[in-house]
């Protein structure tokens, strides 16, 4: 029970810290630059916005939905599209109400896809591989801002340019052997030897080479056969990602640039690993407005755009992924039910 009101207490604290950022946003941007905004101003430009422009968010955020559905059908053999939705809605939904919701999602994922007739097995390897796959391109998202800064001249000098693209291509180059390490054995053999020293020279008591080798057997087959749709839903997934921001940075007139717009996106993705609030709700919207201003945007038109963007992928999956659940809790009852009415001598013929 205290860890029970203790979770509670801590999931409180967590959305109300995050409300009050977004509530105190525009005295944030204020203490960075300076300059006053009001909502007054925020809400004008939220009224100024089309609904054409509205109805384009909307279609790019059903579309980075659908994107990220090949993954965990690629992660899960037999998981059709319309299951992945609803799996990833219900499991988002969670994941921006608590903080930490990650062990929660998986809970209630296990109890979705036991539902449908998976096993332990299939669910704790898609439950791995889509993992990996998030935290790969969790890597290289910055690597790829970096080089867009870079190649668009936008750092203050040579030395700067240097490290920038020293940190970049390490980064490229770290995920490259880490999934070469997954798919390769020889590869894999050379990485776990390359872990254990690392793991010696920092005195830490872990077995890093028997972590990563279990981690291959147990996503091997998956990832062998399946990197490419793999690979290509989290391509797409990001892309329409990033085409809500620039759709968000046009409609406010905040559009800094294509590179600066792949810098912003990096960072706001980096930023939802923020665990002090749930998906980092607030500091991403904070980052968000802060890099715009840096880029040379005005602040109300960032600060609107880190909110607008803050909405299509974090608010408006709370009350769609309530939707997505209630529908398979519906959908299980009514099943259910259906078994529970059907004659032993139909169920029993089902079953033969």
């Amino acid at each position: 029970m205290k860890n029970k009101w203790l979770q509670i207490a801590l999931s409180v604290l967590s959305l109300g810290l995050a409300v009050l950022l977004v509530i105190y946003l525009p005295q944030l941007v204020q203490a960075l630059t300076g300059k006053q905004v009001s909502w007054a101003e925020i809400g004008r430009l939220f009224g100024s916005i089309s609904a054409g422009q509205i109805a384009l968010m909307t279609g790019l955020w059903l579309l980075s939905l659908l994107a990220y559905t090949f993954v965990l059908t690629n992660s899960l053999p037999g998981l059709n599209n319309l299951q992945a939705l609803t799996l990833n809605a219900a499991g988002s939904a969670v994941s921006n109400l608590v903080p930490f919701g990650g062990a929660v999602g998986v809970a209630l994922s296990w109890a979705m896809t036991k539902g449908w007739g998976f096993t332990s097995r299939p669910f704790v390897v898609m439950t791995l591989v889509s993992g990996v796959w998030n935290t790969l391109f969790r890597f290289i998202l910055p690597a790829v801002g970096i080089i867009a800064l870079l190649v668009a001249g936008r750092v203050p000098n040579a030395a700067v340019a240097n490290a920038g693209w020293t940190g970049a291509i390490s980064i490229l180059v770290l995920c490259v052997v880490v999934a070469v390490a997954l798919y390769w054995d020889r590869a894999a053999v050379v990485l776990g030897k390359g872990l254990d020293k690392v793991t010696r020279l920092l005195r830490l008591k872990i077995h890093a080479s028997e972590a990563f080798h279990r981690l291959r057997a147990d996503t091997a087959d998956v990832v062998r056969g399946r990197w490419p749709g793999l690979s290509l839903g989290m391509v797409f997934f990001l892309g329409f990602q990033w085409a809500i921001m620039a759709a968000c940075m046009q409609a406010t007139g905040a559009w800094p640039g294509l590179a600066e717009s792949i810098a912003v996106f990096a960072l706001s993705r980096v930023l939802t690993s923020a665990l002090v609030t749930p998906s980092g709700a607030g500091i991403m919207e904070t980052g968000v407005a802060a890099s715009l201003i840096y880029f040379g945007a005005g602040d109300t038109p960032a600060i609107a755009t880190a909110l607008l963007f803050g909405f299509w992928t974090y608010t408006i999956e709370i009350p769609f992924g309530g939707l997505a659940l209630g529908a398979w809790a519906l959908l299980r009852r009514r099943n259910g039910r259906n078994a529970g009415a059907e004659p032993p001598s139909a169920i029993s013929k089902a079953t033969q």
